[in-house]
This record gives C-alpha cells, sequence and structure tokens, in this order.
C-alpha cells in the first residue's frame, strides 16, 4: 500500500515537474541520456582494451 502510495506520488512530481518546466525537465533528461551514452561508450574503451 505504501509503496504505491510512493509510486503515484513519484509519477505525479514527475507530470507536474513536466508540464511546469518543460525545459528543466528537456535538460535533465538530456542530461541523463548523455550519462548513459558515456558510461556505454565507456564499457566498450573497456572490452575493447581487454581484446
Amino acid at each position: 500500500m505504501l509503496k504505491k502510495a510512493l509510486v503515484i506520488f513519484v509519477v505525479g512530481f514527475a507530470l507536474y515537474y513536466l508540464f511546469a518546466t518543460p525545459e528543466d525537465a528537456a535538460s535533465a533528461v538530456r542530461g541523463a541520456f548523455d550519462a548513459a551514452l558515456s558510461a556505454f561508450e565507456q564499457v566498450g574503451v573497456f572490452v575493447a582494451e581487454l581484446v
């Protein structure tokens, strides 16, 4: 019950943040995407160095 309420609260806050400040939300998503791409790139470098 508490877990479900927490998930609903987090999703609601994310939707509010998205509609209230779309520029900031887009910037946050872009930053997270760039971080994920960088992590995958570093894994590729690591695997290449193993070979």
